[in-house]
């Protein structure tokens, strides 16, 4: 398979769900885009369906490449929260938050999406999960909090953060703010005594139970 082809058609198909709508995702429209005869997406891909999964996947992982770094260089509760805002905004603006809900809505009428979609929403809460192992660890909340269950939980607000924000902007910023309080306070533990904190750890664990 030719990579500048495959490339423009993964490229072009993500330019036509984002701007024109899944709907409208043929083979023609696609191909029109790309600048490539229209059987090459059937040579290459075998059906717009598949197309649509490879480019799902290829979006995803090109994102998720894209914020890697800033991801990797949280080091408190606050820089992750502050991070999650750059996202938002750069997702935004790029027209991703658009792709993903026309990827979402567009299950119903391809299923073969959903696993791709899902997949590709499982890059996110990996690197999510990550940044919380690692500010987690050697705090009140070790041991405590199921991590790998927070970072889908907080993958899965940032997604319905995003398309909040085109019905709700101002709610959208009251929920940042309401984050930014949750990690302040966070902080504040950490500022605790080691007897204090072992305190707070040994109730937290009680809870847990």
């Amino acid at each position: 398979m030719s990579a500048p082809t495959r490339d423009k058609l993964l490229d072009a198909t993500l330019r036509v769900v984002t701007d024109q709508g899944i709907a409208k995702a043929s083979a023609r429209t696609i191909a029109t885009e790309a600048g490539v005869n229209q059987a090459l997406v059937f040579y290459h891909f075998g059906s717009v369906d598949e197309l649509l999964a490879a480019a799902c996947a290829h979006g995803a992982a090109q994102r998720v490449a894209a914020h890697r770094e800033t991801l990797r260089g949280i080091s408190g509760f606050g820089d992750l929260v502050t991070a999650a805002r750059a996202i938002h905004r750069a997702e935004r603006e790029a027209g991703n938050v658009a792709l993903l809900g026309q990827l979402l809505a567009g299950t119903s009428s391809h299923p073969a999406l959903a696993g791709p979609t899902r997949e590709g929403l499982d890059l996110w809460v990996v690197e999510v999960e990550a940044v919380l192992r690692r500010l987690t660890e050697a705090t009140v909340l070790a041991d405590v909090v199921d991590v790998p269950g927070l970072a889908r939980a907080i993958s899965a607000s940032f997604v319905g953060l995003g398309l909040y924000d085109g019905v709700d902007a101002p709610g959208t910023e009251q929920a940042f703010g309401a984050l930014e309080q949750l990690a302040a306070v966070l902080s504040l533990v950490e500022d605790l005594s080691p007897l204090e904190r072992a305190a707070v750890r040994r109730r937290l664990r009680r809870t847990a139970r």
